[in-house]
C-alpha cells in the first residue's frame, strides 16, 4: 500500500508521515516560496488537525506572510520557527544546554522543535566552556532531563564537558558561530565526533532541529 501524498504541484505533502513514525512531516521553509510555506503548512493542518505543524528556516517574508493569512500562528524570529495548531502533551524533557549568546538561534530552533515533537523542552544559555563556573551552577538541571541538547560553536568543547558531567543521552549540535579556523563550524563538528566522552551523539552542523527530534523521541520513550 502507497503511503498517501498530497499533490501540490510544486510538491508531494506526506499526510501519512505521523502515522508510520509517530510525528508529522515538517516543512523546511528555505528556498521555497512565501506561498508555498504558507500553503503546506495549511495542507498539513487541515490532514492532521489535532497536531502542531512545524516549519524550519523561516525568514522574514514568510513570516509576514504567516501572520497575515493564519493568524494563530506562532513565529519565532530568533530561532526562525513558525508553528500552526495545537503543540501534543508534553511527554519527557528535553534540556537545551547553550554555550554561548550567539549559539541561541540554534538552541531556539531546538527547543520549539522539541516540543512539537512532543516533549516539554527549558533552555540554558550562556554557559561555555570560558567560564565553567556557569554550567557548575546548574549541574543539578542536567540530571533531571531525558535527553541533552548541547549547542555550541568555537571550539565545540561544551558537549565533552557535559559529558563527563552526566550520564543523560546528549545530541551534540556544532554551530558556524567562529573565527576564520573554526571554518564555519567544522572545527567545532570535528571536536565533537572525536569527543571522548561517551554517550555524546552528534548532529550536522547548525542542526537544531535534527538534535531536538533525536532527543525528544528519547525523552518519550524514556516515561
Amino acid at each position: 500500500m502507497h503511503d498517501p501524498l498530497i499533490d501540490l504541484g510544486y510538491a508531494k505533502v506526506d499526510a501519512h508521515r505521523a502515522a508510520r513514525t509517530g510525528d508529522p512531516e515538517v516543512v523546511f521553509a528555505q528556498g521555497k516560496a512565501p506561498e508555498q510555506t504558507v500553503q503546506i503548512m495549511r495542507t498539513l493542518a487541515h490532514a492532521h488537525p489535532e497536531r502542531a505543524v512545524l516549519a524550519t528556516r523561516v525568514d522574514d517574508a514568510t513570516a509576514s506572510l504567516l501572520r497575515a493569512e493564519e493568524p494563530g500562528v506562532v513565529v519565532d524570529p530568533l530561532g526562525r520557527t513558525a508553528v500552526l495548531g495545537p503543540l501534543p502533551q508534553a511527554v519527557g524533557q528535553v534540556l537545551v544546554v547553550c554555550a554561548g549568546t550567539s549559539d541561541l538561534p540554534v538552541a531556539a530552533e531546538a527547543a520549539t522543535t522539541a516540543r512539537v515533537f512532543g516533549a516539554q523542552a527549558d533552555t540554558i544559555g550562556d554557559v561555555g566552556v570560558a567560564g565553567l563556573h556557569r554550567l557548575l551552577a546548574v549541574r543539578d538541571r542536567l540530571d533531571d532531563a531525558d535527553a541533552l541538547v548541547v549547542v555550541a560553536g568555537m571550539e565545540g568543547a561544551l558537549p565533552s564537558v557535559v559529558g563527563g558531567l552526566t550520564g543523560v543521552p546528549i545530541v551534540a549540535v556544532p554551530t558556524s558561530i567562529g573565527y576564520g579556523a573554526s571554518f564555519g563550524g567544522l572545527a567545532a563538528l570535528l571536536a565533537m565526533l572525536n569527543s571522548c566522552a561517551p554517550g555524546v551523539t552528534v548532529v550536522n552542523i547548525d542542526n537544531g532541529f535534527g538534535a531536538a527530534v533525536h532527543a525528544s523521541r528519547i525523552a518519550r520513550n524514556a516515561r
